[in-house]
């Protein structure tokens, strides 16, 4: 059946000759030419430093940290796929002159300048600053569990490390006692009993490395565990003291010193940890992410990163990220795994104000519970606790730490979800806490992007 409507067809063996101009194909709001233009106004100094006066021509550090840039920004954080992207996609293509940089360079420049990236995030905050898009009031914090570059499946509890251990000590010893037989009938076909015992005598140099290691991490988690029980049973003494009636429940058990038969080490990643995934209760190998976010621009402001399972002591290493060149926040807040002795210190040090969550808010509070008015305020001995639960109920309390849920909660949301980052590309704690950095700054040109209305 024929039509007599006319189509717009293409004929492709003239396509592929087509000439196109990279201009014509980007517009001028595009984010990859505001990524080129940001890095054209930064000091990377630090980064030819690196470079030696003799060898090769290499490619510019601008030009490598303008394709990891707009990569993470744009959720391409694979140096095999950046590659690719610099043939097959306009804005690559772009950033990357027409040129190629192959995934070994863009790998081995990631991994080598990593370290750069800590000052060249406070420079773009300063851009945005200078720009009037950033000016710090009240930041959010915040945290989040972020895949290592490492499986669960390859990592052993300590009760499993001293069951394998007496195994192969067992199994050396029988090789041993083989070996020393003047009848070697006894011996299997193609079994090299030296080999063998070398084989179980590597493995057992490498259980002892992960049994030291666990040890000690035990050592120190107990000392942080009898700080929070002493600083625990103060605040009951404490709350028993202003209330004259005694604390409700069981009191708190003194922290067991030594390895727990469920600690896990890792050994492709051995920094990472087991942690709970919040979303469906189960278990993976990560690390804690957190950032500091300005209420106002959403721009972070301030991240740290470390292998703690829970938050309790993450508040201190975020704050103390802040850039001091663009100024100390006035208030920050904190959901209620922040409580505690060492965030109140860390804010009071900064003389920022906190506003922290005590507990868990109920999700559908009753018309009486939303309108009642507000309490008497507390006595002047009362509890940090009982002072902290107060301020959140008063007019600014509730702007303040209300403003969390659409402020660092969203930020972490995008990373996540519309960027796609989920999981380290590198391994080791301080390796993976400089490409989070990586991500914050990629995030913010994105959002200073925005923020400009380019």
């Amino acid at each position: 059946m024929s039509m007599s409507r006319p189509f717009k067809k293409v004929d492709y063996t003239q396509a592929l000759d087509l000439t196109v101009r990279l201009g014509d194909c980007l517009p001028p709001d595009h984010l990859a030419r505001f990524v080129v233009d940001s890095v054209a106004l930064l000091d990377l100094s630090a980064l030819y430093a690196h470079y030696g006066s003799r060898g090769g021509e290499p490619y510019a550090p601008e030009v490598l940290l303008g394709l990891l840039l707009y990569g993470y920004a744009t959720g391409v954080f694979s140096s095999r796929k950046i590659e690719r992207a610099s043939y097959e996609a306009v804005p690559f293509r772009f950033i990357a002159g027409n040129q190629h940089p192959d995934h070994d360079t863009l790998a081995t420049f990631r991994r080598v300048f990593l370290p750069e990236l800590k000052e060249l995030f406070v420079q773009v905050l300063l851009l945005a600053q200078e720009a009037g898009v950033l000016k710090v009031g009240t930041i959010s914090l915040d945290g989040t569990k972020l895949h290592a570059d490492a499986s669960r499946h390859n990592a052993i509890s300590y009760k499993r490390l001293l069951e394998v251990e007496t195994q192969l000590r067992a199994e050396v010893e029988e090789l041993f006692i083989l070996s020393e037989q003047s009848d070697q009938r006894d011996i299997p076909d193609g079994l090299v009993v030296r080999e063998e015992i070398a084989r179980r005598e590597d493995r057992l140099t490498r259980l002892a490395k992960a049994k030291a290691v666990l040890e000690a991490r035990a050592t120190e988690r107990a000392a942080a565990e009898q700080t929070l029980y002493e600083a625990t049973m103060a605040q009951r003494a404490e709350r028993e003291r202003t209330t004259g009636r005694r604390s409700g429940g069981r009191p708190p058990k003194p922290p067991v010193p030594g390895p727990r038969d469920s600690d896990q080490y890792n050994f492709t990643d051995p920094e990472s940890r087991i942690m709970t995934n919040p979303t469906d209760a189960g278990f993976e190998q990560d690390y804690n992410a957190q950032v500091a976010v300005d209420q106002g621009s959403l721009l972070i402001v301030g991240w740290a990163l470390s292998n703690h399972p829970n938050d309790s002591q993450e508040a201190e290493p975020t704050l103390a990220a802040l850039p001091s060149a663009i100024g100390t926040p006035e208030a920050a807040a904190l959901d209620a795994g922040s409580f505690g002795p060492a965030t109140l210190m860390a804010c009071e040090k900064r003389g920022i104000e906190p506003y922290i969550a005590t507990g868990r808010d109920p999700h559908h509070p009753s018309w009486q519970q939303r309108f009642a008015p507000l309490p008497d305020p507390p006595p002047e001995d009362a509890s940090s606790l009982v002072k902290m639960a107060y301020k959140l109920t008063t007019t600014l309390g509730k702007a303040i730490y209300g403003a969390r849920k659409c402020t660092v909660e969203p930020v972490i949301g995008i990373i996540k979800e519309v960027l796609g980052f989920r999981q380290f590309s590198l391994r080791g704690e301080l390796a993976e806490a400089f490409e989070w950095c990586l991500v914050c700054l990629a995030f913010n040109l994105k959002r200073f992007h925005t923020l400009s209305g380019v």
